[in-house]
């Protein structure tokens, strides 16, 4: 009798392997990355210096689980090969083909309680039938109930020389600093577009399938940083154009995604308040079967590299981190000509409060489009806050009118009612000098502060400041600081930038940003500072009110452009 096609042996009845299982990383050396990471751990083995628990964070598909097998395989390798696993040896097949009694992989979300953790602590206690380590890998550890960490704590501290504990984690967060604190912590980065992009070049080639090199790295993109993300979204698209090229286009139609026309074409409507227009392109793009989501998060990015593009001098030097073509680049450029840095940073934080929404709205489009439409009318943003200065406003004519009705009289006019005046205008202003008879006298303002305790640390700081700033890693940011003016706090032991710009002061003063830039400080001088960030009005002479940081130390302090690091 013939064999059948779905008989055994058969190329059918052979169940297919997802790329991302196919491709999982046998060796140190195949891993993507995560360089810090794999070079500690093949030192440790190489010294014999390997510690009894280890906790991996990161994001998912960033390598935690990989690189916990791979080292569970290295320290039970016969003959290991500079730090990494031989994979001949009868203890690396084993592990690799999940038959050995010394490597046991635990999935804390489904097995969380406090019986669990005691049968652990039960086993710990009988050494390895064969090799040197029994390894435990417990994957989203964050999942397990306190009275489970309370159970896990006393084995994690003192386990017996041939137990290693591997806890790894989305969310670091969640874990408690008890089982941290036990731990050697290592936190997976996530992988770069490039670095992903090269992987699945590299992959494609190997199973002999032709992907355009563009489709490779918008998959690479969309991945946010999970190499497990990129081969997984591959693969899809490679099934659904089964034995042809997979093209650019492809990828787009599959993933739901939109070119970067439709975002030229969407930002034109924005900023010409086309609200009909702006509405047709959105019916358009949902009629064609895209995820709204997926949109707003491009959209998203396609405004960042225009505010890149207007903020840098030199664009050869950001192409890469633009990550578009070239002819994509030269439509940019001219789109970009005409934008108002302010404007862009505010259609940024709207849109990515949109996304955040999305992710749990029931009426994504309704969301959407409401977003969009506050985009072209700023008025819907915050009434609140032209009310108040419709408010602000109007006292402030008031006294204008009330002042000019006082010298038209021949009255005299005091310092203390333009004073008020200034206060009641938020800073905005008050009379202009000169006036008739000389009525209104002028008077510089006084420093209010005093600059006379600024510290050594902070005079340090400042003679380093340009190099501080060309050594930021965020292009947006540096560029920020660029405009910003820098000055003292009154105590003279902080710095404090001071910006004009509303988008600026709210991209500074982020708790992360402050942090990011202290660090930096801290980093590059080796002096610990607190760094504040205070708005000015957009009328307010900062040299009269304020001394500039480069005076205080008697240098001049310039960003040199040539140190820019994008």
């Amino acid at each position: 009798m013939s064999e059948t096609p779905l008989q055994k042996g058969s190329p059918l009845s052979m169940s297919y392997q997802a790329l991302y299982r196919k491709w999982r990383p046998d060796t140190f050396e195949d891993v993507k990355g995560q360089d810090h990471i794999v070079t500690t751990l093949k030192n440790q083995i190489l010294a014999d210096r390997i510690g009894h628990a280890y906790l991996f964070c990161g994001t998912r598909g960033t390598g935690k689980t990989s690189v916990a097998k791979i080292f569970a395989r290295a320290v039970n390798c016969e003959h290991p090969v500079n730090g990494s696993p031989c994979g001949e040896c009868p203890a690396c097949k084993a592990i690799a083909a999940g038959t050995s009694m010394n490597v046991i992989e635990i999935d804390a979300a489904s097995n969380n309680g406090v019986d669990n953790i005691r049968e652990i602590r039960e086993e710990v206690q009988y050494s390895p039938t064969e090799g040197k380590y029994k390894v435990y890998i417990i994957d989203e550890v964050h999942m397990l109930s306190i009275g489970a960490f309370n159970a896990l704590l006393k084995t994690l501290e003192e386990p017996p020389a041939y137990v290693i504990f591997i806890l790894a984690t989305t969310e670091a967060a969640k874990i408690p600093i008890t089982i941290m604190s036990r731990c050697q912590r290592y936190d997976f980065h996530r992988i770069s577009i490039e670095t992903i992009a090269d992987r699945l070049t590299q992959l494609m080639k190997a199973e002999n399938i032709s992907v355009e090199d563009r489709a490779i790295k918008y998959v690479a993109k969309v991945a946010d940083g999970s190499m497990r993300d990129a081969l997984s979204l591959l693969d899809q698209c490679i099934a659904f154009y089964l034995g042809k090229e997979l093209k650019y286009e492809n990828v787009l139609d599959v993933l739901g995604a939109v070119d970067t026309e439709v975002f030229s074409k969407m930002y034109k409507t924005i900023k010409t308040s086309d609200v009909a227009g702006c509405m047709n392109l959105m019916e358009d793009i949902i009629m064609q079967g895209r995820d709204l989501s997926q949109f707003v998060t491009d959209f998203v990015w396609y405004l960042r590299n225009l505010l890149l593009i207007k903020t840098t001098d030199d664009i050869d030097k950001i192409e890469d981190v633009i990550e578009v073509s070239k002819d994509n680049i030269k439509d940019m450029i001219e789109d970009a000509r005409d934008v108002d840095v302010d404007s862009i940073m505010r259609h940024i934080r709207v849109l990515s409060e949109l996304s955040n929404e999305m992710k749990y709205a029931t009426q994504k489009r309704v969301k959407a489009e409401v977003a969009f439409i506050k985009l072209m009318k700023p008025a819907m943003e915050s009434p609140k806050d032209m009310q108040e200065l419709a408010g602000r406003v109007n006292d402030l004519e008031n006294q204008l009118s009330e002042a000019l009705s006082k010298l038209q009289s021949g009255a005299y006019i005091t310092k203390d009612m333009l004073d008020n005046m200034s206060l009641q205008s938020g800073g905005a202003g008050a009379l202009g000098t000169g006036s008739r008879n000389d009525a209104v006298q002028e008077e510089k303002p006084v420093l209010r502060r005093n600059y006379d305790a600024v510290t050594d640390d902070i005079k340090q700081i400042a003679g380093q400041w340009s190099q501080i700033v060309a050594s930021m890693d965020d292009a947006l940011l540096m560029n920020l600081l660029k405009q910003a003016d820098v000055t003292v706090t009154e105590d003279g032991n902080s710095l404090e930038i001071m910006v004009k710009s509303i988008s600026g002061y709210n991209v500074i003063s982020r708790e992360e940003t402050i942090t990011k830039i202290e660090e930096l400080i801290e980093e590059r001088t080796g002096i610990s500072v607190r760094v504040v960030c205070t708005r000015i009005d957009e009328d307010e002479d900062f040299n009269r009110r304020y001394i500039a940081l480069e005076e205080l130390v008697g240098m001049d302090i310039e960003i040199d452009d040539k140190e820019e690091f994008i």
